[in-house]
């Protein structure tokens, strides 16, 4: 088996794309302690500050994706883009020379892919959806291996391309299966400890109907005079500001909020995060689903309406089907949110079951083997 010695990996946009070239980025460093990892992102994109702060380098592409609305003067631009982000490419490539090129799906996967693949250096895309990206629809017949999150792709890639592995994850979520210190993950959010917890997130980037179904809980509180349970908020880096304020302005009339509701633009700390809930709210991206599958928590899932062929639904059913999820519509959440959420933490039996079917359909080993196919293409 070939040494790993260097190795690219690009994409990014989302949290969705970011958290798995990420874990697979650990577990090659686990396996090859000198290994020069470089990441190639897109300028501007929310990688450009995660993967520093996570340990990593990251170059950046001037690229974007074309507007849906074609004759929006924004895409006028995407031509010179494009022909920026191949260049540039083209040179990192021959400044770290790497052995293979991994692609996470985004926008600077796209050119960093196109041009390793025309130089001959082994590319392995890790699709995490059941519906891939354009990006990775782009590169299904230029790349060599495809490793699948979901099963069902064989409709975008050459089905002798796809080894299904399941989505990698990361470490710190990883040990949530050995058990987390649910009391000081409670402490870590200042949140008291007096109270069941319900982690809500709408994804990296935000969702507007679900902050809206958090505000309306709250106010029930506020109408109730105390808080039926903590919540712990993931509001969106882009919805943040106005979140925050809104809660605060709350807060200074009812002081016991504080303690109570903790809203944040984004959670870096995930496994505390997922340790401290007692049920968890959250869109149904790729990722959330194979994570929430591995930490087994009640699970309240409300896919996004925006997204490509509705793959958040089709991802949402692998585990509804199985009775691992409840699934609540985007126009449903405002009004059924609240109520759902005491009904589930209410009944201690149904809450049971749910965990056990999610453990059930978990794939904790997905990040080492993508990294097996990763050895075997440089081999």
């Amino acid at each position: 088996m070939a040494k790993l010695e260097r190795v690219v990996i690009s994409g990014g946009g989302t949290g969705g794309h970011i958290h798995p070239a990420l874990a697979i980025a650990d577990e090659i460093k686990s396996r090859y302690p000198n290994c020069s990892i470089n990441f190639v992102g897109a300028k501007g994109r929310m990688e450009m500050t995660k993967v520093p702060s996570a340990g990593y380098e990251i170059e950046g592409l001037w690229i974007s994706g074309i507007e849906r609305k074609l004759t929006s003067l924004k895409n006028l631009s995407f031509p010179l883009k494009l022909l920026s982000s191949l260049f540039k490419a083209g040179r990192l490539l021959r400044k770290h020379k790497p052995q293979i090129a991994i692609g996470v799906g985004g926008f600077a996967s796209g050119p960093l892919l196109y041009r390793a693949s025309k130089k001959g250096i082994p590319t392995l895309i890790q699709e995490q959806n059941s519906f891939p990206g354009i990006t990775n629809r782009i590169l299904a017949n230029k790349v060599q291996k495809v490793c699948a999150g979901f099963p069902g792709i064989e409709r975008w890639f050459p089905a002798d391309k796809i080894i299904k592995t399941g989505n990698p994850l990361r470490s710190s979520v990883l040990k949530i299966l050995s058990g987390g210190d649910k009391t000081k993950a409670i402490e870590h959010f200042k949140l008291k400890g007096d109270k069941k917890v319900v982690f809500i997130m709408g994804g990296s980037l935000g969702a507007t109907s679900m902050n809206s179904a958090v505000k309306k809980i709250v106010e029930s509180f506020i109408k109730n005079g105390q808080a039926d349970y903590s919540i712990l908020w993931q509001c969106g880096e882009r919805y943040y500001k106005e979140c925050s304020n809104w809660l605060s302005d709350l807060s200074a009339d009812n002081p016991w909020l504080s303690g109570s509701v903790k809203c944040m633009g984004f959670i870096d700390k995930m496994d505390l995060a997922y340790t401290a809930a007692d049920a968890i709210g959250s869109r149904a991206g790729a990722m959330s689903i194979s994570e929430l599958a591995l930490v087994a928590k009640p699970t309240i899932l409300i896919p996004s309406p925006h997204v490509s062929e509705d793959h958040q639904t089709k991802n949402a059913m692998s585990l509804v089907e199985r009775d691992a999820a409840i699934m609540l519509s985007d126009k449903e959440v405002v009004k059924e949110l609240g109520s759902v959420l005491i009904k589930l933490l209410n009944d201690e039996e149904k809450s049971k079951e749910m965990c056990n079917a999610l453990r059930d359909s978990a794939k904790a080993d997905a990040c080492k083997l993508i990294v097996d196919e990763v050895e075997k293409l440089v081999s």
